[in-house]
C-alpha cells in the first residue's frame, strides 16, 4: 500500500512543478510578445520618418541648380 501511495504522491507533485513551469512560461510569452510590439511600433515610426525625410531630401534636391 506504501508504493502505491508514493507513487501517486510523486506524481501529483511531478503535474504541480510542471504547472509551475508552465506559468512562468506564459508570463515570459507575456513579456517578450510586449517587447516585440513596442519595437514593431518604434520600427514603423522610424520608417515613417526616413520617408518624410527622403521626400524632404528629394524636393531640395530638385530645386538645386
Amino acid at each position: 500500500m506504501l508504493w502505491p501511495m508514493l507513487a501517486i504522491a510523486l506524481g501529483f507533485l511531478g503535474v504541480a512543478v510542471l504547472a509551475v513551469l508552465a506559468v512562468r512560461v506564459f508570463a515570459e510569452v507575456r513579456r517578450l510578445s510586449g517587447q516585440v510590439a513596442e519595437a514593431s511600433r518604434r520600427i514603423a515610426d522610424a520608417s515613417g520618418e526616413l520617408e518624410r525625410a527622403s521626400t524632404d531630401l528629394a524636393r531640395a534636391g530638385r530645386s538645386v541648380p
